[in-house]
C-alpha cells in the first residue's frame, strides 16, 4: 500500500530565527484532505566525543523543558554546511576538544510527526583539549563521564535526551559486538 501523501496547498504561518511553521493541505491514501501542520527546521547535528573511558559532554540549561540537561554537544546546520564540519564545530565551541577522527554513526528523526529536523550524528576520538568558545548566548558546562556510568544515567533516567541515547546506544552496540 502505498502511504504517500501529496501536497494540495498550504502556507508558511510563522516564520522565526531556528525554525519556521507550516500549515499544508494533503491528500491521504484514503483520497481525502487532512490538515498537516509541520516545524521545517534546517536539521542539526550532536557529536558523542570518547576519550580513553569516559564521554564529553555538556550540560546546559534547556528553557522549553524548564531544566538543565546532559547531553552530547550538539547544534543547529547552517543552510549547506556540512554535518561532519559542523559537527566538530560544535565540539570545539562547546567543549573546546577537537577530533582527529569523526565517524558517521547516522541520523536520527527526533519527532517525525510534525517536525522536518534530522540529526546527524557522529563518533568523535582522538580527542585534543582546548578551551570552549560558545555562540554567544550559549552556556554550556562541558563535563566528564564514565560511559559505563553514562550508560547507567540513561537507563535510570537521569539522562533523557533522544539524541544523546541514540548516540550512546549506537556507540554501545558497536563496541561490544562481536564479530
Amino acid at each position: 500500500m502505498d502511504m504517500t501523501e501529496s501536497r494540495v496547498s498550504g502556507e508558511t504561518i510563522f516564520n522565526g530565527k531556528i525554525f519556521s511553521v507550516k500549515k499544508d493541505k494533503v491528500l491521504i491514501p484514503d483520497g481525502t484532505a487532512a490538515i498537516r501542520e509541520v516545524i521545517c527546521h534546517p536539521g542539526g547535528v550532536g557529536v558523542l566525543a570518547i576519550d580513553g573511558e569516559d564521554a564529553i559532554l555538556v550540560r546546559q540549561y534547556r528553557y522549553a523543558v524548564g531544566k538543565e540537561l546532559l547531553e552530547i554537544p550538539a547544534g543547529r546546520l547552517e543552510p549547506g554546511e556540512n554535518p561532519q564540519e559542523a559537527g566538530q564545530r560544535e565540539l570545539s565551541e562547546e567543549t573546546g576538544y577537537t577530533a582527529q577522527s569523526m565517524q558517521y554513526l547516522g541520523d536520527m528523526v527526533p519527532t517525525g510527526g510534525y517536525n522536518s529536523e534530522i540529526i546527524h550524528l557522529f563518533l568523535a576520538t582522538g580527542l585534543t583539549k582546548g578551551e570552549p568558545n560558545p555562540d554567544p548566548g550559549e552556556f554550556t558546562v562541558p563535563e566528564r563521564v564514565n560511559f559505563k556510568k553514562l550508560v547507567e544515567m540513561i537507563m535510570s533516567n537521569e539522562i533523557s535526551d533522544g539524541k544523546t541515547m541514540f548516540a550512546v546506544l549506537k556507540y554501545y552496540i558497536m563496541s561490544t559486538r562481536k564479530l
